[in-house]
């Protein structure tokens, strides 16, 4: 702990012995690192790099004083890696004296007693009087924020480059080139893939035939390649085909079975999505030319073996869904058991997953359970380990956890640095966005991936937000509060009710997903007339639209005709019926009592009690019960006889006795009670029965029995009633008001309305029927949405063709009927007008949202589109951008991989680590466990008062969204204040709050939303301060970028022969003052210049020098772009009071350009921390000269090795995995791959060289 010298290099022995250089010792020095080697007798030295003075540990004090040592002498530290720890002081730790033996200890920070190791006294830490030791530099607490600010800058990268580069396939020249321009992330074009040996049987076909671009051959060559390989599980290896929608995956898959066709593999088996796409395999395979091979749809096939004669498939391709894949017969057959055998043992031919993400979810988030779909997909591969697997998938790689399935692309398991799937997802997370594309990059590299897109040039973005319209302001408003209401309604309902617990959490569940769908509807509705408002001006500029909504409200309008009949007055209002459907089969209603009919009931009541008594006929008589006779006796047999023969001819004994007076009496004149069976003369009853006696008697105490118990019947059942009828009374006053309330009608027939109904607008959807405004303006009528020639299957063809065709201008699409349509502006169609695609409605992931982009954006477009993303300014419906946003953002915003292509929609990503923490530092705010680090949207910070009732507001809001429980309303001194809590899951549950949040009337919901993102964003700011922000890829930029010496190659792969590679730049970042002042000309000569730009240099001297910087005016107003000497252009720009506030305007050039030069001078040797720097020659803070490592080439393989190296450096910021991109200036060399901090290059290369080994 105390020992006072440098901890060693990890992988060096700890207590290696100092070795002797000639006629010295080895020491590290305390400022630059570098290993010097002190002449014997020195105790005290200064460095001759960084001119650092210093003194010898004591340790090594007398072995200054030896006599020199017969080892040879060390050739210089600088030109060897040294693996001999130095001695010398640790530059982590305080420097401090021990007041016995005054040896030099490095003492960690905050550690106030210890023991001296060299003599053993105890020693006490005075804090007053450690200031002393530091006489040179600034006190500790005056941080250099210039510094501070340049660091952050570097931090976050230079400025975002182009995203994407356009595509030829580098090593493959045969077939055409294709119709439309392709691009590739640029980080993934900085790899090459491997050389092609693969020699297709259908080349001259495709020559002479044209049928597949350069591209599509590309992949055929590869995947015929990869297939080749065997993984050390021995299990053949598999390809990943990552095209973009609308690149022609359909015809490379068509291409790749014809290929094996000649191969003598004839069966193949073809996974899709939807059993349409069928049309679209037969055409393609038509198209290479492939016109024998049959295609069977395995829906359309019975269970029984597929080769039997019967059936009668012998080979081709078996088309089917991932639905069918899990699908089984009534007697138990699975159609994955009936594949398998129809493949046969040994099975080696193809095995497509076309849109392999519906297999997503084998591993999924905690709690979950596999999807059955992702557990058959593996289920069968393990079946045919021979089989050539192919993924194929737009959206496969977008997130790491749904790449659980692609067992085959051997990138964990036997032979890899992962032992399994969860400890590469483990690693991935860690390594955040960069990480995905890196593994990307290492596919491409071992040749079992290739991923183009269509280029997106062209096609632009804009994210609307469309603001709630008054109406709909008060609409929501009051759809707020009825929900609040209803849930304290239901909350006293079911307080009522004494049933078990199941049916309550039941009913709450259901509450929440209505409340959600609810809320979403209106979210929806709300948007309508900007989106009417934007399709009719793109249709007044000569384009065509396409609306693009998630649900239909099919259900909702279906449920409404069934109840209303065919003709309404209006459209069907979803959230309206939804509200009514809820209540009307969920309000807790206490059972209804059955009622006792008069005379019969009190009947049926003695009747019941009959069967209770023991030994009482049905009809009130006493049964006879046989007398007990020994069984020995012989006559015994005769008796029972005769007495069994007596009780046969008459069922009741002559004689019984009465139970009033004793006398015994013939049966028949006695009176039986039919209750309680007492037997009595009929005089003796007072008062005498003497009328005729009903069948049914009752003894007087049975009756009075009876009557008491049913008066307290009806006593109750009358209670029962009357609450059952109050409650009814309520549900139908709810529904009234339900009924009453003024709420949106369902978008979609909104929207073909406004726009000129169903003859204007194609509507390409999964429902059945719609409702048309009638013919004179009066009511609506609901129709099928087929004519008589065009049968319901048909239907969304028919409409499509009509959009194409031009017929139609708008076509509104929904998830459900538009997997795999194509409505680009096509060359091959009479409709070539420019698209305009809105999306009304954000789908549930963003994988969806890229496959409904791609409809409009596809190959041999005559225009691109252009994407309007409506979402209203509802805190809450940011929710549904936020998701989509997490996702595009991973998939490169409607492109994939690399995540800066597309508009940013980051900002609303708030589903991360950052939000969750941001979150429940906001709950605890609320519930005033804590205070809010941020002052709340509306308050005043000197004003307690408005913070504390926007607290009371907000507790109060979030009790009515049911995320405060268990609430008490406080007397005495807390007197109405709320008290409550917060269970845990719900603490961190950022989509929880986001929903329930909708619920919120709009002001208080914008309130609280504002207030989570305030907090969001102070983490963030903070994080990035500290040098732990992930913002995936950096891109290093300079003036000049040089490669220094010739890459080292450190690590090789047995199986493909790619390498990790080692390169050092030298980048020199610097702005001379010829340029800054250009620059500003230039801004003033255009007239655009602000009075404020100009050079300015720093307030305050920092280590006795004033830093220069060059500011002008941004596009943003108000904010300022900075210029500083030695690292040019800061991403982060400046408002006009921080400015001010740090520097000073120079209104002499001469002044301006001495201090600039000298700063772009200085630079170039050192650091902004000065000669003092703790990191010395490692820092790069605002140095001119930089030199950067990067590894390149194969990452995953060492990818362990380097996050142990990353762990110990002594900066934050350096222990984070970071991908970087960095292109030399001289020859336009890319490399992307993972930056290695100059500190750290040692350990790293130490730790690949032990990788090496054990691989050897």
């Amino acid at each position: 702990m105390t020992q006072p010298s440098v901890p060693p290099p990890p992988l060096a022995p700890t207590h290696s012995p100092p070795s002797h250089a000639g006629q010295g010792v080895q020491v590290r020095c305390a400022g630059c690192r570098m290993i010097l080697t002190v002449a014997p007798g020195l105790t005290e030295f200064a460095c001759p790099t960084c001119r650092m003075p210093q003194m010898l540990p004591p340790e090594l004090m007398s072995r200054a004083h030896q006599k020199p040592s017969l080892l040879p002498p060390l050739p210089p530290a600088s030109s060897q890696q040294t693996h001999v720890p130095a001695h010398g002081i640790d530059p982590t730790k305080i420097q401090l004296p021990c007041a016995s033996c005054k040896a030099i200890l490095n003492v960690p920070h905050g550690l106030a007693r210890f023991a001296c190791p060299q003599c053993g006294v105890d020693l006490a830490v005075d804090i007053s009087k450690v200031k002393q030791f530091f006489p040179s530099g600034p006190p500790p607490e005056e941080v250099n924020e210039l510094a501070v600010e340049v660091e952050r800058d570097e931090d976050e990268g230079g400025l975002v480059g182009e995203t994407f580069t356009d595509y030829r396939p580098p090593k493959v020249s045969i077939g055409p080139s294709h119709p439309d321009p392709v691009v590739e992330t640029s980080s993934l074009s900085a790899v090459q893939p491997p050389e092609p040996t693969y020699d297709p049987k259908i080349k001259d076909d495709l020559e002479s035939s044209k049928a597949l671009s350069c591209l599509q051959i590309e992949t055929l060559v590869y995947a015929c390649q990869r297939h080749l390989q065997h993984l050390p599980s021995n299990a053949r290896a598999g390809f990943f085909i990552g095209d973009g929608a609308g690149v022609g995956k359909g015809r490379t898959i068509a291409g790749l079975i014809w290929e094996n066709w000649h191969h003598g593999r004839r069966k193949a088996l073809w996974i899709s999505v939807g059993s349409d796409l069928k049309f679209d395999a037969r055409r393609d395979l038509d198209d290479v030319g492939a016109t024998c091979i049959e295609v069977h749809a395995l829906n359309k096939l019975p269970y029984s073996k597929l080769d039997s004669k019967s059936v009668g498939v012998r080979e081709g391709v078996v088309f089917l869904t991932y639905n069918s894949l899990i699908a089984s017969s009534e007697k138990g057959r699975s159609r994955l058991q009936q594949l398998v055998q129809w493949c046969g043992p040994g099975f080696d031919g193809l095995v497509i997953f076309d849109e392999c993400h519906k297999a997503k979810n084998l591993v999924p988030e905690s709690g979950s359970q596999p999807t059955r779909t992702g557990e058959a997909v593996v289920d069968i591969q393990a079946r045919l380990p021979e089989a050539r697997v192919v993924y194929c998938s737009a959206t496969g790689a977008s997130e790491p956890r749904n790449m659980g399935y692609m067992v085959r692309l051997g990138l964990w398991g036997a032979g890899t640095s992962f032992s399994d799937f969860r400890e590469f997802l483990g690693a991935l997370d860690r390594g955040g966005v960069g990480a995905l594309e890196l593994v990307a990059m290492d596919m491409k590299a071992r040749g079992m991936y290739l991923c183009r897109t269509l280029s997106y040039k062209g096609a632009e973005f804009e994210v609307i937000e469309a603001p709630l319209e008054d109406e709909m302001t008060d609409m929501y408003k009051k759809a707020a509060e009825f929900w609040a209401e209803l849930r304290v309604e239901l909350l006293s309902a079911s307080a009522f009710l004494n049933n078990e617990k199941p049916s309550s959490s039941q009913l709450w569940r259901l509450y929440w997903a209505s409340h959600q769908r609810f809320f979403r509807h209106m979210c929806m509705s709300a948007k309508v007339p900007a989106a009417v408002r934007l399709a009719k001006q793109a249709l007044m500029e000569d384009k065509c639209v396409v609306i693009g909504l998630q649900s239909t409200g099919e259900a909702r309008t279906e449920e409404a005709v069934t109840k209303y009949g065919s003709e309404l007055d209006d459209f069907v209002s979803g959230p309206r019926e939804l509200l009514l459907k809820f209540v009307e089969e969920n309000y807790p209603l206490p059972e209804k009592p059955e009622l006792l009919p008069g005379e019969d009931g009190v009947k049926e009541l003695q009747r019941k009690r009959h069967l209770a008594t023991p030994g009482v006929s049905v009809k009130g008589r006493v049964r006879k019960l046989p007398k007990w006779q020994p069984p020995s006796d012989a006559e015994s047999d005769e008796e029972s006889e005769t007495d069994s023969g007596l009780e046969s001819t008459d069922s009741d004994d002559e004689f019984q006795i009465c139970e009033i007076c004793n006398i015994e009496e013939e049966g028949k004149k006695l009176l039986k009670c039919s209750c309680c069976g007492k037997l009595v003369h009929s005089e003796c009853l007072m008062p005498p029965v003497i009328d005729l006696v009903p069948e049914e008697w009752a003894c007087h105490l049975c009756k009075e029995k009876t009557d008491e118990y049913l008066q307290k019947r009806n006593a109750y059942i009358t209670e029962l009633l009357k609450r059952y009828d109050a409650a009814m009374e309520r549900k139908t006053k709810i529904l009234e008001i339900i009924r009453s309330l003024d709420l949106p009608n369902n978008p979609l027939d909104d929207i073909i309305d406004q726009l000129g109904g169903p003859d204007k607008v194609a509507e390409i959807t999964g429902r059945r029927g719609m409702l048309v405004r009638a013919p004179g303006g009066k009511g609506v009528t609901y129709q099928a949405r087929n004519t008589k020639d065009v049968t319901m299957e048909m239907v969304n063809m028919h409409e499509k063709q009509l959009f194409m065709d031009g017929k139609k201008l708008v076509a509104i699409i929904s998830e459900a009927g538009s997997a795999g349509v194509s409505l680009q502006a096509d060359r091959r169609a009479a409709n070539q007008k420019r698209r305009v695609h809105l999306t009304l409605e954000l789908p549930w992931s963003a994988d969806r949202a890229i496959q409904q982009f791609g409809r409009t954006h596809r190959s041999n477009q005559a225009s691109a589109p252009e994407y309007r993303i409506l979402f209203t300014n509802l805190g809450g419906e940011r929710r549904f951008a936020s998701i989509v946003a997490k996702r595009l953002e991973s998939l490169g915003a409607l492109t994939q991989g690399d995540r800066r292509a597309g508009p940013s929609l980051s900002a609303y990503n708030y589903d991360s680590a950052y939000g969750k923490r941001a979150l429940m530092i906001m709950y605890k705010g609320i519930m005033e466990q804590d205070s809010l680090p941020v002052v709340p949207p509306g308050c005043i910070s000197d004003r307690p008062d408005t913070i504390q009732d926007f607290i009371i507001k907000a507790k109060a809001a979030l009790v009515s969204v049911g995320i405060v429980r268990d609430t008490i309303l406080g007397n005495g001194k807390d007197f109405g204040r709320l008290s409550g809590r917060i269970i845990d899951s719900d603490m961190h549950d950022v989509g929880r709050f986001l929903n329930r949040l909708l619920g919120l009337p709009p002001q208080i919901q914008n309130r609280l939303f504002d207030l989570f993102v305030s907090i969001l964003d102070l983490l963030v700011q903070n994080a990035r301060i500290e040098g732990n922000l992930d913002t995936g890829i950096l891109d290093l930029r300079a003036n000049v970028v040089e490669l220094q010496g010739t890459p080292k190659t450190v690590h090789v792969d047995h199986l493909t022969g790619a390498t990790t590679v080692l390169f050092t730049f030298i980048l020199d970042r610097g702005i001379t003052w010829e340029s800054a002042s250009t620059m500003l000309n230039e801004k003033q000569k255009d007239g655009l210049g602000s009075t404020n730009d100009g050079f300015y240099e720093s307030k305050r001297e920092w280590l006795g020098r004033r830093h220069f910087i060059l500011a002008f005016e941004s596009s943003a107003s108000g904010m300022y772009k900075i210029v500083r000497p030695p690292v040019g252009e800061s991403l982060r720009e400046m408002n006009l009071a921080e400015l001010k506030s740090k520097y000073r305007k120079i209104s002499s050039l001469e002044k301006a350009q001495t201090g600039w030069e000298d700063e772009y001078e200085v630079s170039s040797k050192q650091c902004m921390h000065g000669p003092k720097c703790k990191l010395g020659n490692f820092c790069t803070v605002g140095r001119r000269l930089q030199e950067v490592n990067v590894l390149g080439g194969l990452i995953l393989p060492v990818w362990g090795t380097i996050e142990k190296a990353l762990s110990n450096q002594a900066r934050l910021s350096h222990r984070r995995l970071r991908v970087v991109r960095i292109e030399t200036t001289t020859d336009n060399q890319r490399i992307v791959g993972l930056l290695v901090p100059n500190a750290a290059v040692e350990t790293v290369l130490q730790g690949l060289a032990w990788v090496q080994e054990i691989d050897d």
